[in-house]
């Protein structure tokens, strides 16, 4: 591993709409905080195109859209990589997607793998899962990314580790319900252990407009947190709107992998050769 030095980076907890355009001005204005301060890379919630609660088939469009366009405009306008929740469209559903939007005009996308079908939330109703675990680099840094309920699933950031993944990203947009703050702090703990990487936890912040603090879909409960690969939290946020900027050392990362070894240390396990029931 190559030793660089600290990459910056910001996390904007924001509350978005239902109105695309509308919610291109938040990204627009966090962006440009974020770049005033130095960062290389600023990381929106999921859905940040829209916010759940609304259909979302009408809403969603191409990563050659005018949303993604846009946003991709203004990761070249500020100098720097965007990530932000979006939907594009697939079939008779939508892909609950991740835009990659880098400074020099290139875009990728990572679709969500586990789906939030859980807490009385049927996501795979509306969306199809994505399959392919995604990772991309600013400068000599590897980034990987995930999707709000992915943090329950340990082998995913494990996975993005073992592809050079120092930091991981998991823009969200959390369902509220009893203890599910404290499962969101600890899970987002725990994945950097897992991985041995930084993990930037980025929620959607508690929305202020009533329509959606009226929705049983998840609308986010704030509380984004940056954690170190030896599973202390450098930042935790409350549930109000806020764009922080943080320093990413992956000197970090280089020593809690020396250190903690859980990946030079991992095993392949037997799979059950049957599912467990429900």
């Amino acid at each position: 591993m190559i030793t660089l030095g600290p990459m910056r980076i910001a996390m904007a907890q924001i509350s978005t709409g239902t109105d695309p355009v509308s919610n291109l001005g938040l990204v627009e204005s966090a962006a440009a905080d974020a770049a005033a301060e130095g960062a290389e890379l600023v990381v929106f919630p999921e859905a940040t195109m829209c916010r759940f609660g609304v259909p979302l088939g009408p809403v969603a469009q191409p990563l050659d859209g005018p949303w993604a366009s846009e946003v991709s405009a203004i990761a070249v306008r500020q100098g720097l990589s965007i990530v932000a929740g979006m939907f594009t469209p697939d079939d008779d559903r939508v892909r609950n997607t991740l835009l990659i939007a880098q400074p020099d005009g290139t875009r990728s996308s990572y679709d969500k793998i586990h789906l939030y079908d859980a807490f009385g939330f049927t996501e795979s109703r509306t969306v199809a899962p994505g399959t392919e675990p995604v990772t991309f680099a600013i400068g000599g840094v590897t980034v990987g990314v995930a999707t709000c309920y992915d943090i329950r699933f340990p082998a995913l950031f494990t996975e993005l580790a073992l592809r050079g993944a120092q930091l991981i990203v998991v823009p969200a947009s959390w369902g509220a319900g009893p203890g599910k703050v404290h499962q969101w702090q600890v899970l987002a703990t725990a994945r950097a252990l897992d991985s041995t990487a930084f993990v930037a936890a980025v929620g959607q912040a508690v929305p202020t407009d009533p329509a959606s603090r009226g929705s049983s879909a998840p609308t986010g409960t704030g509380h984004s947190q940056l954690t170190d690969p030896f599973g202390t939290v450098v930042a935790a946020y409350d549930d109000d709107v806020h764009v922080g900027v943080h320093d990413v050392d992956p000197a970090v990362v280089e020593k809690a992998r020396a250190t903690l070894a859980v990946l030079d240390n991992l095993r392949p396990i037997p799979r059950a050769a049957t599912p467990m029931p429900n």
